[in-house]
């Protein structure tokens, strides 16, 4: 099962994200949110945790 773990404010937040995510051998899916303009980027909810940790030093 997929799950959403960021929601990025533009698609090129959100496929920089994907581009770091995939580097390190995840897998990455994006997609706008059906309520504004936004792009979810979701991950498989059993790399949840590992994801996590690399996603706060990318987003710092």
């Amino acid at each position: 099962m997929w799950t959403v773990i960021y929601i990025a404010p533009s698609a090129k937040m959100a496929e920089k994200i994907q581009d770091r995510l995939t580097a390190e051998g995840f897998l990455v899916k994006i997609r706008q949110a059906s309520v504004s303009k936004h792009f979810e980027v979701l991950v498989p909810e059993t790399e949840l945790e590992e994801i996590q940790e690399i996603l706060s030093s990318i987003l710092q």
